[in-house]
């Protein structure tokens, strides 16, 4: 397959799409790829047109140079011109937020350097996040004198606790990367030279399951996890039959095969 190289708003973003994988790259690295306007609109256009794009099934997230992303750019917000604000929340950041979430695959943040306030909600927004050693995390709302909007404050507890959320955004301090994992923000640490080839495989193999189902099982973990328990046993089980009724006999017996076969393979 001859890989799709597309830009959108070149020198802001740069997507790679290639078989059922696309790479989008936070491309200004001069500014630590910053958040300004017209790379908040570019990550808005990117992720629609992903997720019209039937073959795109993961998408890997990552940022060019030495930081992931540096947050808001500040820079341009305190220049007062006009469709800079990002500090209302307005359409452009909501319309960025929005289109991320409404990707139905999985979504892995390729963590390189730095991920910091709206940038760390950018890692968060994805579904996975593997760092680099050179990775840092930090909350700079309460520093800075706002209160975040696209998911900091409530994704963050859920996912390491309330008690090491509130220590990371009452302090505004730094998490390394080691420390990110010990905590269970990050799903793995590895070499800077192997951040991307990692992600690489893993979405790969992500990639290799069956498309619906893989939709499926997202909608099913996401929509869960915010009911109760019991709610949640129950949304799984009708979802589960509904799933059952779509499959045959045949067809599960041949894709049992292919699960031994790659057990066996991973086992040698």
């Amino acid at each position: 397959v001859v890989p799709r190289i597309r830009t959108a708003l070149r020198g802001a973003l740069n997507f790679l799409s290639a078989d059922a994988v696309a790479t989008v790259t936070l491309n200004r690295p001069e500014a630590m790829n910053a958040l300004s306007a017209q790379l908040r609109v570019a990550l808005g256009q990117a992720f629609r047109e992903l997720q019209a794009d039937p073959e795109v099934r993961v998408v890997i997230v990552t940022g060019a140079g030495r930081a992931f992303c540096a947050g808001m750019d500040l820079k341009e917000l305190g220049s007062g011109d006009a469709g800079a604000t990002g500090f209302d929340q307005s359409a452009v950041g909501q319309d960025m937020s929005a289109a991320i979430a409404a990707f139905d695959g999985p979504i892995i943040a390729a963590v390189n350097g730095h991920a910091v306030t709206a940038g760390f909600e950018l890692a968060l927004a994805c579904d996975l996040i593997i760092a680099s050693t050179n990775a840092k995390f930090a909350d700079t709302h309460a520093r800075v004198g706002i209160l975040p909007g696209w998911g900091l404050s409530q994704r963050l507890p859920r996912l390491i606790g309330i008690a090491r959320a509130k220590e990371i955004s009452f302090t505004g301090n730094t998490v390394p990367a080691a420390q990110a994992c010990e905590w269970g923000l990050v799903n793995r640490v590895v070499e800077p030279e192997a951040l991307l080839p990692t992600c690489q495989a893993l979405a790969e193999q992500m990639a290799s399951c069956v498309p619906q189902v893989l939709k499926g099982y997202k909608k099913l973990i996401d929509t869960g996890f915010g009911m109760h328990l019991p709610d949640a046993l129950r949304y799984e089980l009708a979802a589960g039959i509904e799933s059952a009724k779509q499959i045959s006999a045949a067809t599960v017996a041949a894709r049992r095969e292919g699960v031994f076969a790659r057990g066996r393979e991973q086992t040698e």
